[in-house]
């Protein structure tokens, strides 16, 4: 948790961080450009324009981020009140109630403070301002345009009255006449060059001293010289002087004999109240561009504090709604939560009003129910346990009938079956699964009804609760000898609970017992006959040939047809009491890893080419495992299926060899299958047992040593109808690592009660 929080709070920093840039390249952006474009047109110093517009451009953001967090309340207000959140509408009241109370005389102050902004800029900035600044600049500069006009007017004049009275002209003269133009003019000074820059004439102003005006420069006399006027202004620490520079024609006016310049001295005062008047006018002409983006930074910062009033109005409205709005909705919370189970649920807040006798009252209340909680659940849980362990002996008990060898059916005293596991069902010929819940009489047919009732009269007579006789129960297509067991149910005060009947298939078992005296019976009989057939044998080979050549005519041929019979028969004899003998004395199987495909090949191997009326077809599974079988026993299995094929095929026909692996049950599965003439129903139960045949000349040993040999192996044998026609023999094999049965499979199934 602590990672997690530590992880959303950098994620946040790192977005403030990014905020706080874009801000700011935003603000520098925007000045760049505002200033970009206001130089355009402006005379503003960069720095200036730089302050005005960043200020702006900050106010600009602030107002926005203003309206945004206005606009992100009003929303959250919205979207609460759609979600019906507890609280919100009260909420609402107060921001609304709060908002009132303070937007109506916040934006009367903000008009009234508008509009004295606006008049105090406007006058400011007034026409007559700017009008009495511009004549007063005008006036100044009017003056210099006007003295150097006249200024170069008057060197102009002069060097034509120089040059008309023939330039160079005496000194003293030309001093004269220059003093007297300085008296008509008032100038300050005049000078006059030769045509080599050498000052010839030069007179000054009494009130003018000689260190007040700087020499003219050589560069401008040259310019002169060149045949153009020029009038200028020079400015030093004492003063302007304001210059007319003047060339002197000769009366032709082909030549230019020299220079006149007549200068005119302006005084520091003067001048500095020119500069004064000037920039006051361009300061002027600056605030005046900046009027707009003041009136703007102003208006911005009104609608500032106004929207801040208006945010610590809903703020505060907010808060004192939380103040009421949260205990209620922790509250609202904490009852669903109990509805909904969580007991465990506290509210931690403090308050000492009546919200808070409230809460505490909640978390009283949410304690004692989680105690009775804690109660009832241990009740549960001790009741679950038990519960668990009837479930297990449930299961255990179903696991045992499901998996018993014999038939259970309980019944009620009703008379209806609680209880019936499957091999009742297939005992009773109860193939749809219906009987559970029936009454007795719906399940049984007649006839066993009626050995039922006999018996239950039989105990009530003898006083017994158990009673126990042998039935025949008919199926559709066989009879099956069944021990019943019948026994009264009662409880610890003798009232009657019902019956239990325990059914148990004596098939097998007579099979068994019919097996093992045929075994005896075939080992006496191999024993008591086999002895004598030698002697009886070897006696009729001695007569044959010592008394055939005694007897001619009808007399010798009875004589060798009764000694031939004699030694058939005993050959017959001896063949049926080797086939005793081998049934008696099956050998113990040795089982070990073979392949099945294989010893079918050689076993079809000795059929080849001998029956060619019959087609011999193959379908052997590549992926059969190895199986753990005798060789020897297993080929027997299949030569004497293969015998018996071959015997039920009247004319052409086809046998077919298959095997078949099941992966999922780990099963091989061999088939051999005919198109003869099939088996009788009515013979297929007993078609493994000794000495039954349907063949005229057979022992009915050899499906009986089949039977023996694959119940040897833990496999399992049957025959089925084949399709079209015929019959198919299948066995079933288990391969190495089948899958548990009987008892441990019964104990991996019970689940285990908890230590």
């Amino acid at each position: 948790m602590t990672e997690q929080l530590s992880a959303e709070e950098h994620k946040r920093r790192r977005r403030e961080r990014y905020i706080i840039v874009a801000v700011a390249a935003a603000i520098f952006i925007l000045t760049y450009i505002e200033t970009h474009i206001s130089n355009i047109g402006s005379n503003l110093p960069a720095a200036t324009n730089i302050i005005v517009f960043g200020l702006i451009n900050i106010n600009i953001i602030l107002l926005i981020l203003l309206v945004f967090l206005i606009l992100r309340n009003f929303v959250k207000l919205i979207f609460e009140r759609r979600s019906k959140i507890i609280g919100s509408r009260l909420r609402t009241r107060l921001i609304v109630a709060f908002i009132s109370l303070s937007i109506v005389p916040t934006f009367l102050l903000f008009f009234v403070v508008i509009g004295f902004i606006n008049k105090s800029i406007e006058g400011w900035f007034s026409i007559r301002v700017e009008d009495s600044l511009r004549e007063s600049l005008e006036l100044g500069q009017n003056y210099y345009k006007d003295t150097s006009d006249k200024l170069l007017t008057y060197a102009s004049q002069t060097g034509a009255r120089i040059g008309a009275e023939g330039f160079p002209i005496d000194g003293d003269r030309l001093r004269a006449y220059l003093e007297a133009r300085m008296a008509e003019t008032g100038v300050s000074t005049i000078e006059v060059f030769s045509s080599g820059r050498q000052r010839v004439g030069y007179v000054i102003a009494g009130h003018v001293n000689q260190n007040m005006v700087p020499d003219i420069g050589t560069e401008s006399i040259s310019d002169v010289l060149k045949g153009n006027a020029a009038n200028f202004a020079q400015t030093f620490e004492k003063g302007d002087v304001l210059r007319g520079i003047s060339p002197i024609f000769s009366p032709d006016r082909k030549t230019i004999l020299g220079v006149v310049a007549v200068s005119h001295y302006v005084s520091r005062g003067m001048l500095t109240k020119m500069k004064e008047i000037s920039t006051a006018f361009e300061s002027y002409k600056q605030l005046k561009i900046l009027k707009t983006p003041l009136k703007a930074s102003y208006f911005t910062t009104l609608l500032i504090i106004t929207l801040v009033i208006v945010f610590f109005a809903i703020w505060i409205g907010r808060y004192m709604a939380k103040e009421i709005t949260v205990p209620i909705q922790q509250l609202a919370y904490g009852t669903t939560e109990i509805a909904n189970g969580n007991l465990d649920y506290h509210i931690d807040i403090e308050a000492k009003d009546e919200i808070g006798v409230l809460v505490n009252s909640f978390n009283k209340m949410t304690g004692d129910l989680r105690a009775t909680k804690g109660r009832i659940e241990e009740a549960n849980l001790d009741l679950k346990r038990t519960n668990d362990e009837l479930e297990q002996r449930r299961r255990y008990m179903e696991i045992v009938l499901s998996n018993v060898a014999a038939g259970v059916v309980s019944i009620d005293k009703s008379g209806k079956v609680t209880t019936i596991n499957r091999v009742a069902e297939e005992l009773l010929g109860l193939t749809d699964g219906t009987a559970l819940g029936k009454r007795y009489r719906d399940i049984l047919k007649p006839k066993d009804e009626d050995f039922l009732k006999a018996m239950v009269v039989e105990m009530n007579k003898r006083g017994t609760e158990n009673i126990e006789r042998q039935v025949q129960i008919d199926l559709k297509d066989k009879t099956i000898p069944v021990l019943l067991n019948l026994t009264m149910l009662k409880d610890d005060n003798g009232d009657y609970l019902g019956m239990v009947a325990v059914l148990e298939d004596l098939s097998h078992l007579l099979k068994t017992q019919r097996m093992m005296a045929w075994k005896e019976v075939a080992q006496r009989i191999a024993h008591e006959v086999k002895n004598p057939l030698t002697p009886i044998q070897l006696s009729a080979q001695r007569l044959s040939k010592r008394y055939r050549n005694r007897f001619f005519g009808e007399d010798g041929q009875v004589f060798d047809e009764c000694a031939g019979t004699i030694i058939k028969q005993v050959d017959e004899l001896k063949t049926l009491v080797n086939e005793f003998s081998n049934f008696a004395r099956m050998p113990s199987a040795n089982p070990v890893p073979n392949n099945m495909n294989e010893i079918i090949k050689e076993a079809l191997a000795l059929y080849q080419g001998s029956s060619k009326n019959i087609t011999f077809q193959l379908n052997l599974d590549d992926t059969l495992p190895l199986l753990e079988v005798d060789r020897d026993q297993m080929k027997r299995v299949i030569i004497n299926l293969l015998d018996n094929s071959i015997a039920s095929i009247d004319g052409n026909g086809i046998i077919t060899l298959g095997t078949y692996y099941d992966r999922e049950y780990k099963i091989a599965r061999i088939e051999v299958a005919d198109t003869g003439c099939g088996i009788p129903e009515r013979d297929k139960g007993r078609l493994f047992e000794p000495y039954f045949s349907t063949k005229k000349s057979g022992t009915g040993l050899g499906l009986a040593i089949v039977n023996e040999i694959i119940t040897d192996h833990r496999g399992y044998i049957r025959a089925k109808d084949n399709t079209p026609k015929g019959t198919r023999f299948i066995i079933e094999l288990p391969v190495k690592g089948v899958k548990k049965t009987g008892i441990a499979m019964i104990d991996e199934l019970i689940p285990r009660p908890p230590a």
